[in-house]
């Protein structure tokens, strides 16, 4: 094989029913210089032997295993070890890549001097009623820093999903404290905040929403989120305090109300949920939310919040819940009522 350009790391579980076109999405790439690295984690369908057959016939393919199953942050983490293109990326199973998604941003990110991180066009799919659409997020017609992607990417006005120069990919892996979230909201955040420039490309990533994702169905995991975004602020932390961040105060505060935020969302599923969870969940959660609420530095929220019946950040556990339980009646009828 010539020198590679980008690799990719896809982490495989039991992903059968999508893995041929992820698979074919990247052996119909333009842009042929290119390592494949697929890492399954411990599957119990037929994804090892699809894999296996596209190995048989691409050598850029390379299948790897995981010892037991750890989650798809150790599976790409264990690809990045094997990765040796100039660029890399990751591209789950159950997505895929147009054509020339590698080619466009391979060939924005050598211009010039360089990019140290090229985004993707991010379009979402929805597997129920097969409609596409482009992700909602900033339009650029030139690079920015990675101190405004970083910015921008807290509340999601610019997605992760990206090519980044190696070296940047390998002094920040993956972080797999837990089994999900934390990559996606900790180590795509460094890896922008990390890059001297952020610039776009055309190629695009096709992102599929289905029925079995965690964010479309009930679920205890989701309140792993709000652990993943207070995992967040002590690494934003510790950049502050490296002198990596620009604007410390100002980042803080913005951040502080989106975690405030993310909060009150899983407050309300929490209410919502609750008939569903054993009394050993309930008594856990329940648990988690109150420890979180006396997390907050409520000097750092907006001062508009502590008017705002349903976000007022009462840190008494008992009247906060008593707030969000008449929050969840009064809304929908001050809602009706406005209509």
């Amino acid at each position: 094989m010539s020198e590679i350009k980008v690799s990719v790391l896809v982490a495989i579980y039991n992903a059968e029913q999508f893995l041929r076109q992820c698979l074919d999405s990247l052996r119909g790439q333009t842009l042929a210089e290119c390592q494949f690295l697929c890492v399954d984690d411990c599957s119990t369908d037929s994804s090892v032997s699809i894999i296996k057959e596209y190995a048989a016939q691409d050598s850029r393919f390379q299948l790897l295993h995981t010892p037991v199953n750890s989650g798809h942050s150790v599976a790409r983490n264990l690809g990045l070890s094997f990765a040796r293109g100039e660029y890399i990326t990751m591209l789950d199973a159950d997505d895929w890549l147009s054509p020339d998604a590698l080619s466009q941003s391979y060939a924005v990110a050598t211009q010039g001097e360089g990019f140290d991180c090229v985004m993707f066009r991010l379009m979402m799919y929805n597997e129920w009623d097969h409609t596409q659409n482009l992700f909602p997020s900033l339009q650029f017609d030139a690079p920015i820093s990675g101190q405004e992607a970083f910015r921008l990417s807290l509340d999601w006005q610019v997605h992760g999903y990206y090519i980044l120069r190696r070296e940047i990919h390998l002094q920040y892996p993956y972080d797999a404290t837990f089994r999900i979230y934390t990559d996606d909201n900790i180590t795509t955040r460094l890896h922008l905040l990390h890059s001297r420039s952020v610039a776009f490309s055309k190629g695009e990533y096709y992102y599929r929403q289905h029925a079995d994702s965690i964010t479309h169905k009930y679920s205890v995991n989701r309140f792993l989120f709000m652990d993943a975004l207070s995992l967040l602020k002590e690494n934003i932390l510790r950049e502050i305090a490296a002198g990596n961040i620009d604007n410390p105060e100002s980042l803080l505060n913005h951040f502080e109300n989106l975690r405030w935020f993310n909060y009150l969302d899983m407050v309300r599923y929490y209410l919502e949920h609750k008939q569903k969870m054993s009394a050993t969940e309930r008594a856990d959660i329940s648990r988690r939310l109150q420890d979180k609420l006396h997390s907050f530095e409520t000097s750092r929220l907006e001062s508009r919040l502590k008017f705002r019946p349903g976000y007022i950040p009462i840190q008494n556990w008992t009247l906060f819940l008593l707030q969000q339980r008449f929050f969840r009646v009064a809304y929908p009828l001050y809602r009706n009522l406005k209509n």
